[in-house]
């Protein structure tokens, strides 16, 4: 497997352009959404990519742990709370023309411990499921949150030039082959 050079990344156009089969991600991390009831609690980002959106709490995946364990310790780090349980729902790719690349595992639990408090990292934020801020998130959060958030197992790809959105496809299921 290969990480794309910025040369070959500022060329992208399209999805069908990068080889899938040989891509490797600069970074592999996770998203964990606490969903309770309606209520889906989010962070408002203060660092790092993103910083201004709304988005799950997540990061990168550290040497040695799983990815269920990242998922966990980037919540507690982000926002002060334990998830219990968490359920892996989305396997998604995201390649950007700088040269950036993440592979990013999406769970949602509905169990955890603890008062969502702000950190130097997070702002947290409740927003009923059906109502989320999609303005003010990532352009691609529209394409698959609302399914997981459902209960729906997804894989996606997506290519971004910044924070524009250029392609992206959403299938259903945890495919390792997209």
């Amino acid at each position: 497997m290969s990480i794309l050079t910025k040369e070959e990344c500022k060329k992208l156009q399209k999805l069908d352009d990068i080889d899938w089969s040989s891509w490797k991600p600069v970074v592999r991390a996770t998203l964990l959404f606490v969903l309770v009831g309606e209520k889906v609690l989010m962070i408002k980002k203060k660092t790092g990519l993103g910083i201004g959106k709304f988005n799950a709490a997540g990061g990168k995946i550290e040497e040695g742990e799983t990815i269920e364990e990242a998922a966990i310790r980037e919540l507690q780090e982000e926002l002060c709370v334990t998830a219990f349980n968490p359920t892996m729902l989305g396997d998604l790719k995201f390649q950007f023309r700088d040269g950036y690349s993440l592979h990013t595992y999406v769970f949602v639990a509905t169990e955890y411990e603890g008062t969502p408090a702000e950190t130097r990292e997070a702002h947290p934020v409740w927003f009923d499921k059906n109502a989320l801020p999609f303005e003010n998130m990532w352009e691609d959060d529209a394409y698959w949150v609302p399914q997981l958030l459902a209960g729906e197992e997804l894989s996606g790809r997506f290519l971004f030039d910044g924070d524009d959105m250029i392609d992206h496809e959403v299938h259903p299921g945890l495919e390792s082959s997209l």
